[in-house]
């Protein structure tokens, strides 16, 4: 199976985890590691050097192979949004940058004209961008046209556990894109990360579906094992869809032959 590229790097597991919602720091790294994940988010305000008990940086650091892609989560427009990525980076050294702009707490979904004008500007500062996005194939295409490194629609909202609400635009999304497809937000079982494989993602991004399951490590496990699947399920070519039934074993003329 071939690795996840984005841009110059390459993963060889297709689960990105996010690190909010844990319970507790140990239990984080643990499920980091039942995952597999080798990509993982994590907020600019958990970058917190002078408060080691709310600071994720040094723990993440710890992993072997763990590469950070800080997000904007909290920014509510674009200049916010380049402002936290500048810190992001210079603060953890990553050129990946999740862009992350809902300004409604209500509804938390993504602002598509913020989003556009900071990806447009990120992207032209070589930070690899990967916008967390409406499933919107008009919008996906645009921000690949400015360089992103990849385009993360919402699978449904963040946190309602409502699963691949999206997955009709999703597969328009994929279907024009030309950079990765990662479905970011809204899954709730390791069943709608293998859909999401199967439809041809190259990727998902879960956080709260682990964090908050009664055994995060076992869900992390659990959600690589069935990205995995939905994978290698694609590649094996999935059989197509018929109106009507057909025979699994047709030649039966046999038994109506008479002597």
């Amino acid at each position: 199976m071939n690795d996840l590229k984005i841009g110059t790097y390459t993963f060889s597991s297709r689960l990105i985890l996010g690190t909010g919602k844990f319970g507790n720091t140990r239990t984080m790294i643990d499920a980091i590691r039942a995952s597999g994940s080798q990509l993982v988010t994590v907020a600019l305000r958990r970058f917190n050097p002078d408060q080691p008990e709310d600071d994720l940086f040094s723990a993440l650091a710890s992993i072997d192979g763990l590469t950070l892609m800080p997000n904007t989560s909290g920014a509510s427009n674009a200049k916010e949004a380049v402002k936290a990525a500048h810190i992001s980076r210079e603060l953890s050294g990553s050129p990946f940058i999740k862009v992350e702009i809902h300004p409604n707490p209500q509804h938390l979904m993504p602002d598509p004209i913020e989003t556009f004008e900071a990806c447009r500007i990120l992207a032209s500062e070589d930070f690899l961008v990967m916008p967390y996005i409406p499933a919107d194939p008009v919008l996906a295409k645009r921000l690949e046209d400015v360089g992103c490194a990849s385009v993360m629609p919402l699978g449904s909202a963040i946190g309602s556990g409502q699963g691949l609400a999206t997955i009709d635009m999703i597969r328009l999304i994929i279907r024009e894109s030309n950079i990765p497809v990662i479905v970011d937000a809204g899954l709730r079982s390791p069943s709608e990360a293998c859909a999401a494989m199967e439809v041809g993602c190259e990727a998902v991004l879960v956080n709260s579906a682990v964090a908050v399951a009664e055994n995060p490590v076992a869900m992390a496990s659990a959600f690589a094992e069935a990205v995995n699947a939905g994978r290698r399920a694609k590649a094996a070519g999935i059989m197509p869809r018929s109106g009507a039934a057909v025979a699994t074993s047709p030649l039966t003329s046999f038994l109506r032959k008479t002597s």
